[in-house]
Formats: C-alpha cells, sequence, structure tokens
C-alpha cells in the first residue's frame, strides 16, 4: 500500500476544498485527523484526511491541510470548526493528536515520512505491503 500526502494550503478556501473531498468522497473516507504542533510557542493545527484506494490501486491518498491554522483549545478557529462540522455530518470522528512541526525537518519529504510512521504505528492507515 503506497500511502502519498496531497498537500492543499491553509486559507478558507482550502479547507472548503478538503470538505468537500470528504463529501464527494464519503464512501471512500478512511479517517481524518486533526495534528496539533508547537511553533514559536504557539499551537497550530494540521487537518488531513485519508481515502481508501480506488478499485484494484494499492494508492491511499491522504489530503493534508499543513500547519496554517491556530489553534486555541479555549476558542477554537472558524477553519477548524467548518471542517469539524463536515466531518459530524459524515459521521466521522477525527483522531487528535500532537506531532512535532515541520520546520524541524529539513525537508518535506522527511516530515511525510515521519507522518506515515505516527499514522501507521497507531493503525491509522495500513501497513506497506
Amino acid at each position: 500500500m503506497i500511502q502519498r500526502f496531497i498537500e492543499l494550503g491553509e486559507g478558507y478556501g482550502d479547507i472548503f476544498e478538503i470538505c468537500e473531498l470528504a463529501r464527494t468522497n464519503a464512501d471512500r473516507l478512511e479517517q481524518a485527523f486533526i495534528m496539533y504542533a508547537n511553533h514559536n510557542d504557539k499551537q497550530v493545527a494540521s487537518l488531513a484526511i485519508s481515502l481508501k484506494p480506488v478499485g484494484d490501486s494499492k494508492f491511499m491518498p491522504i489530503y493534508l491541510c499543513r500547519e496554517g491554522i491556530p489553534y486555541n483549545a479555549e476558542k477554537p478557529s472558524q477553519r477548524l470548526a467548518i471542517f469539524e462540522e463536515a466531518l459530524a455530518q459524515l459521521n466521522v470522528v477525527p483522531n487528535r493528536f500532537e506531532i512535532k512541526h515541520s520546520s524541524i525537518f529539513s525537508e518535506n519529504n522527511l516530515y511525510y515520512q515521519y507522518l506515515i510512521g505516527i499514522l501507521r504505528l497507531n493503525h491509522y492507515i495500513p501497513p506497506m505491503h
């Protein structure tokens, strides 16, 4: 199974896009994620969804809005609320966990390998076969 991140942006349009991807692919929606990271003493959130492979394909896309959403537990961002509302309409509970910020990795590929490892280790996505 090949899992690959497909990075969207971090603005409102990108949040609406990831929500629409979840809705239009509701039958393929595998998991949803809200991942938190600390950066310069502030918490930021990344939002992601993973989709089941199509047909006999061994490709699992993971759409990601990376680290552009300020996170405050007491006053959630409107972008986060939009994502959570879309998931609630689909009866999907997002997996929430803390991760390292991508800025500590020398390149994005290493960061994505780190995330794949976390997702596999926690059985959120299947192992590579």
